[in-house]
């Protein structure tokens, strides 16, 4: 979080955890356990205290929740000392003891022992106890965070360290009243972000208004935003209040901002440096709304249209949210709340709620779960809630992966392996067409996630591309193509470039680019 506004001197939330953030610590994290109640537990170990080996089984260590007391894993098919690890040098050096349950970590079984690079270590080592526990190992930097602003916010779950710095970053914004600019990929959860916000602002008793700036025409955007008059045009039988006197009091919410119509922006700024608006057709008239954006993409960019001092007066106070790979601990308790709530909405049973599942179930369960930790989720929070409902929907007291997501969700490729061969670029000629059709869909046909996902170079992957018969890039799309793609989706950027197998980002910068030669 920053602050550029010369009126805001509260120092960003970042700056004071990073002054007082504990050394680095291993954090083991429940993803899942055969209680469903203890998903997300954590066992805090310090890297100081890791020197010397340490057991991890049945009876060690102790993990805890919010509301729950700390206790051991338990689960009667772990053994009690399944594991040792030890910190050697830079890396971490897993063993596993003879005759202990099974033990998987990362890609393979682990059957003597493994050695952890500080990098895999950083971004997350899973690992599955016997048939039926899951955990995350990570190496992470523990903030301490004020406990005036630890209170929860509405609607974000998790456990990570990420999740309780934005939390804090959430309950610090909202005791004052100032702009602000919400920044994260797209599904991140930006929108629960400015929910939550308001929730815990002064303004909470005034409406929220939300608006997608990127599903209004531009033709239409100072009417929609600031209202009009009757007969203030051909059509206007009555006046209408717009955006900003809807929100009059409380907070209005502005997704997609960096979309914003040039010919509106400078109406935009003048609202938020001067809080007036001028309805079509009418007067200057006062107007009392925080205003809460969001963007995913960079308003700094080269060539952008996108005003510089728009960007800085909307970013007078910066939140970040951090994409889901950023916080792979929280998977098991986003996964386990989305599979309740489609449960819910269809009425379907969820034996995952079922403390006394039979063995083949809980280890069909850990599985997913498993899984579902090597996945990249360039989709964020959003795909892990449309992945939660299809899982839901396989029904009949049964987990079961479609086809389509079994084939997206790997079944390895951790990155554990100790050796230097993982680092060495490949050749785009030895990736056969399936891996590259699977890339491509796991990575939203994002060529720079594609090219790091296949450890190619951007440029091959820009020419396998153009020789395939079924990807292309969103220059490429006829407008008469792009404008029923568009209309199919109500609008919807993201659906549409899942429909024409695109970039949605590519898509976004297109789609300014045609209605800028528009305007």
């Amino acid at each position: 979080m920053r602050y550029h506004d010369s009126e805001a001197t509260l120092p960003a939330v970042a700056a004071v955890v990073n002054e007082r953030n504990n050394a680095d610590t291993l954090l083991l994290t429940l993803v899942f356990h055969p209680d469903a109640s203890r998903i997300g537990q954590c066992a805090v170990l310090p890297l100081a205290d890791c020197y010397t080996p340490r057991e991890l089984g049945r009876n060690s260590p102790e993990f805890s929740g919010a509301a729950a007391p700390a206790a051991p894993i338990g689960d009667p098919h772990v053994s009690r000392r399944a594991l040792q690890f030890e910190v050697c040098g830079q890396r971490l050096r897993l063993r596993r003891h003879e005759g202990a349950s099974r033990c998987r970590v990362g890609d393979e079984d682990l059957f003597e022992e493994t050695l952890i690079e500080p990098a895999h270590l950083a971004r997350g080592v899973p690992i599955m106890l016997s048939h039926s526990v899951v955990l995350l190992l990570r190496s992470v930097r523990r903030p301490r965070i004020p406990a005036q602003y630890a209170a929860s916010a509405a609607g974000l779950l998790g456990v990570s360290c990420s999740m309780q710095a934005l939390r804090a970053d959430i309950a610090r914004v909202a005791q004052t009243d100032v702009d602000v600019l919400i920044r994260g990929e797209t599904g991140s959860g930006k929108e629960l972000v400015a929910r939550a916000l308001h929730a815990a602002s002064a303004r909470n008793g005034a409406p929220l208004v939300s608006v997608n700036i990127a599903a209004i025409p531009a033709e239409l955007a100072a009417v929609a935003l600031f209202g009009s008059t009757r007969g203030a045009f051909t059509g206007a039988e009555r006046a209408t209040p717009g955006f900003f006197r809807q929100a009059q009091g409380g907070s209005l919410f502005l997704d997609e901002i960096g979309d914003t119509a040039s010919s509106v922006q400078p109406q935009l700024l003048r609202a938020l440096q001067q809080r007036e608006i001028q309805p079509v057709g009418g007067s200057v008239e006062r107007v009392d709304v925080r205003v809460i954006s969001a963007t995913d993409v960079s308003l700094d960019e080269s060539g952008s249209d996108f005003r510089a001092a728009l960007r800085h007066r909307l970013g007078a106070c910066e939140i970040v949210v951090p994409p889901l790979r950023d916080h792979p601990e929280d998977i098991g308790v986003l996964l386990l709340h989305f599979l309740r709530l489609a449960a819910q909405e269809g009425d379907l049973a969820l034996p995952l709620t079922n403390a006394h599942m039979q063995p083949q179930l809980v280890a069909a369960w850990a599985g997913v779960f498993f899984r579902l930790l090597g996945y990249a989720w360039p989709g964020n929070v959003r795909e892990l809630e449309n992945i939660a409902r299809r899982i839901a929907l396989s029904g009949d007291g049964v987990v079961r992966l479609d086809g389509p997501l079994s084939r997206l969700l790997p079944d390895g490729s951790y990155g554990v392996s100790s050796t230097s061969a993982a680092s060495r670029k490949h050749r785009i000629q030895d990736v056969s067409d399936a891996q590259f059709e699977r890339a491509m869909l796991a990575n939203n046909f994002e060529v720079k996630a594609v090219a790091e996902y296949l450890r190619v170079s951007r440029a091959a992957v820009y020419r396998r591309i153009e020789a395939s018969p079924v990807y292309r890039l969103a220059n490429d799309i006829p407008l008469e193509e792009l404008n029923s793609a568009l209309e199919v989706c109500d609008g919807d950027c993201d659906r549409a470039a899942a429909r024409l197998l695109v970039s949605a980002a590519s898509l976004r910068l297109r789609l300014r680019h045609v209605r800028a030669g528009a305007a």
